[in-house]
């Protein structure tokens, strides 16, 4: 198979700024362990702090660009993957750039030149994350990027896009273009529930975007507030997960899969109405050193099968592993070669 280009991504770019902090700081900051949320006022001194108390770590970040990343590193194809986004004119952006090409994506950022490049709070305490992001430039990319004829040419070279509901907030118009793209063009559109506030306070941009979804990721916390919002009044998984994938399509092409993890708990995969349970593997706790990047880890290695067109049960498999990965490590961050066979 010819997989120059075969995967798109388009998100926030972050750097996160990683720290294992501690109970009092949690509360002192009104942070909630495995959640995600974008940064407010009270959240500014934060990560000053942070550098100056805890043993801070930068790592590349940003879901979108996590997953893409994973996807990348388990094909060992270069090129095989894109990512879009945008980033500041900063040192910052300079390192994201330097990182891209080393993980051999094909970034192509758009740069602003009067904002900062975005970051991401990573706190950990007990193993558990909890993320705040501060988008700046990240909230600056603009549809017409997207639509200058080299960027658009990548997008039609692509066959399999993915997107985290996190960009739901920052271009919905850009979604927009490459999810009709894909409908019209017998593509595979992929993306994600992202998080409890995307479900909760843009539901109206995820509404309008997933009848083009093919593929809905998500975890356990997500597709229960998914549910919550839109009066299903079920908090089971498993039916959350098949009205998901009964939503109506935009394109009878691909019928809609969706795909919920749930951390230690089976990942659970509702198709034609149907659910299969996917045990996943299992850590000794005392080797887990941050959940930080397991959901994007897991979307990655998904698929880097999917674009293989490997068949359901591979796909998970890969996810699983790239997720067991990544729990173990900082961060979204990798050994130099995968060990999936």
């Amino acid at each position: 198979m010819a997989f120059e280009g075969i995967l798109l991504g388009m998100g926030n770019p972050l750097l996160d700024i990683s720290a294992v902090v501690d109970d009092e700081f949690l509360q002192k900051y009104d942070i909630k362990l495995n959640n995600a949320i974008l940064a407010e006022d009270k959240h500014k001194s934060m990560y000053e702090e942070m550098t100056s108390k805890y043993n801070v770590e930068y790592i590349a970040g940003g879901a979108t660009q996590n997953s893409i990343k994973v996807a990348q590193w388990i094909l060992q194809a270069p090129g095989a993957s894109t990512f879009i986004g945008c980033i500041g004119k900063d040192k910052f952006g300079e390192e994201m750039k330097k990182n891209g090409k080393l993980a051999g994506v094909n970034v192509q950022y758009y740069e602003d030149e009067n904002t900062p490049t975005g970051t991401c709070g990573v706190c950990v305490v007990g193993g558990e994350r909890s993320l705040i992001a501060n988008l700046s430039a990240a909230n600056c990319y603009k549809s017409d990027h997207l639509k200058r004829p080299e960027n658009w040419a990548l997008v039609e070279k692509a066959k399999y896009f993915y997107i985290a509901g996190f960009f739901l907030t920052v271009s919905p118009d850009s979604i927009q273009l490459v999810a009709e793209h894909a409908a019209a063009n017998n593509k595979i559109f992929t993306m994600n529930l992202s998080a409890p506030f995307i479900c909760e306070f843009f539901k109206d941009a995820q509404e309008k975007v997933l009848p083009y979804m093919d593929y809905v990721f998500g975890n356990e916390t997500e597709a229960r507030t998914f549910s919550k919002v839109h009066g299903w009044e079920t908090d089971n998984v498993e039916e959350i997960a098949i009205k998901i994938s009964q939503w109506p399509k935009a394109s009878g092409t691909h019928k809609r899969i969706t795909v919920i993890t749930q951390g230690a708990d089976p990942v659970c995969v509702a198709e034609d109405g149907k659910v299969k349970l996917f045990p996943v593997i299992l850590l000794p706790k005392e080797k887990l050193v941050d959940t930080n990047g397991a959901g994007d880890a897991f979307v990655g290695g998904f698929l880097s099968q999917l674009v293989q067109e490997k068949p359901i049960e591979e796909c998970v498999r890969a996810g699983c592993y790239a997720a067991n990965v990544i729990i173990q490590r900082s961060g979204c961050t990798y050994p130099e070669k995968p060990d999936f066979h």
